[in-house]
């Protein structure tokens, strides 16, 4: 159980727990806003490549809520990384406090180019990423590459803070730097028939066809905003924004809605690992 903590100088309490079959809640210092994760692995026949981040810390007298879900592909060393350090270094930069927006960004790109560079170590894989920072419990900001997917409830209705990136939906951008966008082998877009997504960390066989540059979308958290989902597209291939927002609003602990949003979403056949972290800014 994860709950509220110091923060450290060597930022080592911004580190997830493993992340395989896993589940676990905590709350923030004030025990207002509550959140629960839950992990479980797909139907694949290969090891579990989801990883995740659900805490708080304080840093500088603010309270930062932390909350991520890697979706790792062709193994698990890069979510696993991203999981270790890419938090770490959003909050190493120094404009943070003044420019989240560009400090999240250029820390993902930096992220992205250490994994690269050190491929013979973390090997051809890669990995999806959703971030979430909750600043004092008021501003949020979330990012994106890939198709993992952060969706907000305010005033009882879903709204996405995320873009899916999917090869068709950014072909051009895809072919410009050399590639292409393929449905075989298969049904589904793939970038050079390989990948599914036309963002991700690592993947350096296909990276200069790639980008992993994120979208960044921030929001106030006011009265009317009710639960936030975030969750690796095992979940998304099989259910509706609405309908995942829905049933972690009627379910009131955090952690029974992230078991109950994962559980549904297995029982639906989905192959895929599928992750989710709820946080209830509400009770």
């Amino acid at each position: 159980m994860d709950m509220f903590c110091c923060f450290s100088p060597s930022y080592s309490q911004l580190v997830g727990g493993r992340s395989s079959s896993s589940s676990g809640k905590g709350k923030n210092h004030e025990g207002l806003i509550k959140y629960g994760f839950s992990l479980v692995k797909g139907k694949a026949n290969h090891p579990m490549e989801d990883y995740h981040v659900a805490k708080f810390v304080q840093i500088q007298g603010h309270e930062l809520g932390l909350f991520a879900i890697y979706d790792g592909h062709l193994g698990d060393s890069v979510p696993a990384y991203l999981q270790k350090h890419l938090f770490s270094n959003i909050l190493k930069e120094e404009e943070f406090w003044v420019d989240p927006n560009r400090s999240i960004s250029k820390a993902y790109e930096r992220t992205d180019q250490t994994i690269l560079s050190n491929s013979s170590d973390l090997g051809r894989g890669g990995s999806t990423a959703v971030t979430a920072i909750l600043i004092n419990g008021k501003r949020l900001w979330v990012a994106n590459v890939g198709d993992s997917r952060a969706v907000l409830s305010r005033g009882e209705q879903a709204r996405q803070m995320t873009t899916d990136h999917e090869p068709n939906t950014e072909r051009g951008s895809i072919e410009n730097k050399g590639g292409f966008v393929s449905n075989m082998p298969g049904d589904v877009p793939r970038v050079n028939g390989q990948l599914a997504v036309s963002r991700a960390f690592g993947d350096k066989s296909l990276k200069s066809h790639l980008r992993s540059d994120p979208d960044i979308q921030e929001t106030d958290i006011d009265n009317n905003t009710e639960v936030l989902v975030l969750a690796s597209d095992g979940l998304w291939k099989v259910m509706s924004n609405q309908e995942a927002v829905d049933i972690a609003r009627r379910i009131k602990d955090p952690l029974k809605a992230a078991k109950q949003l994962t559980a549904e979403a297995l029982k639906r056949e989905s192959k895929d690992d599928i992750s989710c972290v709820v946080v209830r800014f509400r009770g």
